[in-house]
């Protein structure tokens, strides 16, 4: 079992930028890929980002690439998502999750075991 806990969230005006944190305990968190998702209101979740174990690899959505910055320290069991220059329709609940590097895709929430509760980030205009 591995349980991942979220922070960082906030209300933060158009422009700004925020750190989210997520601390994983429980079972080997270095080998397992770290992603992170969003769900507005009344949408579905959606990939924003994924880093391999290593770090050496990862993706972006289109709509955050150049802003968003997915980083992670094993020695720390910690990853992070460095937001920059937040736009309104950022505004979102944002989760990470884990999952083995191989398992299914790296952009869908289906191929991730193991989920955080999720922190709320608010981006006023």
């Amino acid at each position: 079992q591995v349980q991942l806990v979220e922070s960082g969230g906030g209300l933060v005006q158009a422009g700004g930028s925020l750190r989210l944190s997520c601390v994983a305990s429980g079972r080997t968190f270095s080998s397992d890929a770290m992603g992170w998702f969003r769900q507005a209101p009344g949408q579905e979740r959606e990939f924003v980002a994924v880093i391999s174990w290593s770090g050496g690899v990862t993706y972006y959505r289109d709509s955050v690439k150049g802003r968003f910055t997915i980083s992670r320290d094993n020695a720390k069991n910690t990853g992070y998502l460095q937001m920059d220059g937040l736009k309104p329709e950022d505004t979102a609940v944002y989760y990470c999750a884990t999952k083995p590097w191989a398992r299914g895709v790296v952009n869908s929430p289906l191929s991730y075991n193991y989920w955080g509760q999720g922190t709320q980030v608010t981006v006023s205009s």
